[in-house]
């Protein structure tokens, strides 16, 4: 799926710290015209790729070019990452000697993932960096629930001072090059089985509300098997993978809808009850539903937050 970024004229880019607990989770593997950088702070993340996962540790900077699909099926509770995007405009600017003619390129033609571990030192600047460029940017619930994935049809990105933010991009972008340049790394990947992979699409792609019974017969499987081989190879039981993307459409569907109620939005989402809906939600975010989008998610002008 091609994802749309949005980004106006005046940005060469953008920049966000996803964090395990704001998240939602990403229903579509996706790529977009942009050059993508990924920076882990804490935690792990895995990816899945081309039919195989990999697992990346802190201190991991990875890069994914425009053509390369993508998706984030996995994140330890206490994850933190900043996302970088990069237009092309920037890069044919900013790349002009040899050391640096790889970043134009539309995919990358190595296996898995390209991917450095850097130095502790290393990562520290590249950080301190980011860190000064979210100065002045977009609330960090509204980044991480729409920021390059698009729920609300009518978010776009924006940052109170465009010309420091493309300077930073500029620095940013030469300064991680440079240190994949230098550095190394290697992730040992993981081939993810065809009932696996079938099942991702299914939850991912189809719209509908799969029973774990319709689901398994559908990638031809028993339900005890095709639970078992999910959570070896995702790195977490199918419920909670289902759970996270109900939470996904949860917030498409309330936030698409002036009439709509949570209650509403958490039974269209597939939710067998509200109670359900209430403690997934809970364990998500450590707070409930009401409290979370009141205080952090920009409830539409006149719309109550009831149940």
């Amino acid at each position: 799926m091609l994802a749309n970024l949005k980004l106006r004229k005046e940005y060469d880019g953008l920049l966000f710290l996803a964090e395990s607990a704001r998240q939602v989770q990403m229903r579509h593997s996706h790529h977009h015209a942009e050059l993508e950088l990924n920076l882990i702070l804490k935690g792990t993340l895995s990816y899945l790729m081309n039919g195989e996962r990999f697992t990346f540790v802190s201190g991991t900077l990875l890069w994914f070019f425009p053509q390369q699909e993508h998706l984030v099926v996995d994140q330890s509770p206490d994850a933190e990452y900043y996302v970088a995007a990069f237009k092309h405009s920037l890069i044919a600017r900013s790349c002009r000697t040899a050391p640096y003619e790889a970043l134009k390129r539309k995919s990358y033609d190595g296996a898995g993932i390209l991917h450095t571990v850097l130095k502790p030192e290393t990562a520290n600047l590249i950080k301190h960096v980011m860190d000064s460029l979210m100065e002045g940017s977009l609330d960090s619930d509204l980044l991480n629930r729409e920021a390059g994935f698009g729920q609300a049809s009518n978010f776009v990105y924006e940052h109170n001072d465009p010309d420091v933010l493309n300077a930073g991009l500029h620095l940013l972008l030469l300064l991680c090059w440079r240190s994949r340049l230098a550095g190394g790394g290697s992730a040992i990947p993981v081939s993810v089985h065809p009932v696996v992979l079938r099942a991702l699409k299914l939850l991912n792609e189809d719209g509908r509300e799969w029973s774990l019974g319709e689901l398994a017969k559908a990638c031809g499987a028993s339900k005890s098997t095709l639970s078992r081989i999910f959570h070896r190879q995702i790195g977490v039981p199918l419920s909670r993978y289902r759970n996270s993307l109900r939470l996904s459409v949860f917030f498409e569907q309330y936030s698409s809808s002036v009439e709509k109620t949570i209650t509403e939005a958490a039974y269209a989402s597939g939710f067998g009850s509200y109670a359900q809906f209430y403690k997934v939600f809970h364990e998500a975010y450590k707070c409930g539903p009401r409290e979370t989008l009141t205080r952090n998610l920009g409830i539409k002008p006149g719309k109550q937050c009831s149940p």
